[in-house]
């Protein structure tokens, strides 16, 4: 019988494997077997929205499976409607305004460096909206997978703030620049059918059914030497990550210089638009 491991997160602090913990902040669940670690993230009243304890969590998931040499794939996916809708906006406000702690911070490069260098082969379920990170991520992604009536959205000009994740390059790079433009420069919607047809995704699935094809996906790639695997796809990275290095600096770059100008930063106005 295959060995299923789950575990939690509560304020950032990752529980080690072992049977399923009830904790007051759970973030997401862990669940390995047959040589596939199904990482789902699990706060569907926030529509899966990431705070600094989603990100950690997230993060340690996926930085132990590449330590966990009978891990051969990973796959992420979402509870409830959603994949993901990004960056949690009260503690982006935060962040924003100053008023959040010394560590708020830390978790979107944390989880971002967990997801860039980890060995083993990534794939995403995208089992509904994924907006912000919920879309920059997959750029990371090695196998995107997407069921019938998920939908993407980059709000970046819509929300007067810079790309993230390095998808100022890595957007126009995999869907091309025309369609990158346009979900980077209008907000627009990306359906599940546009993303197949510009690269952005593999391919679509039933409503219903993208976890299960994923998961099947994942285990036959589990299914080779797992010393391969891991080559080949850091083979196929190697010769990109100075240049998302690069990019992500820049963007960091200008997230600091919108959040130094008081006249530009948009905390106060995610503030009030969050409202109490």
């Amino acid at each position: 019988m295959s060995t299923v491991a789950r575990w939690s997160a509560r304020d950032g602090w990752g529980v080690a494997p072992g049977p399923i913990m009830t904790v007051a902040e759970h973030r997401v669940e862990v669940v390995d077997a047959d040589g596939v670690r199904l990482i789902t993230f699990d706060r569907p009243a926030a529509r899966n929205a990431f705070d600094l304890a989603m990100y950690r969590a997230v993060a340690a998931a996926v930085t132990e499976a590449g330590d966990d040499q009978s891990i051969g794939a990973v796959v992420l996916t979402g509870r409830g409607t959603a994949f993901t809708a990004g960056q949690d906006l009260r503690e982006m406000a935060a962040i924003a305004g100053g008023t959040a702690g010394p560590e708020a911070g830390t978790g979107f490069p944390t989880l971002l460096e967990a997801v860039q260098s980890t060995p083993v082969p990534l794939l995403a379920a995208v089992n509904g909206v994924g907006l912000g990170l919920g879309l920059t991520l997959l750029t990371h992604v090695d196998l995107v997978l997407m069921d019938a009536t998920a939908r993407l959205r980059a709000p970046f000009a819509e929300m007067g703030v810079p790309p993230e994740a390095a998808s100022s390059l890595l957007l126009p790079a995999r869907m091309g620049w025309q369609p990158a433009a346009l979900a980077l420069l209008a907000s627009e919607w990306i359906d599940a059918e546009q993303a197949v047809a510009c690269g952005l995704a593999l391919r679509s699935v039933p409503e219903g059914t993208v976890v299960e094809e994923t998961l099947a996906l994942a285990r036959r790639i589990a299914s080779f030497p797992h010393r391969a695997t891991r080559q080949i796809k850091q083979l196929m990275v190697a010769g990109h990550r100075q240049a998302i290095a690069d990019a992500r600096a820049r963007e960091e770059s200008a997230f600091a210089a919108l959040f130094a100008d008081p006249t530009l930063n948009p905390g106060a106005g995610l503030a009030a638009g969050l409202g109490d």
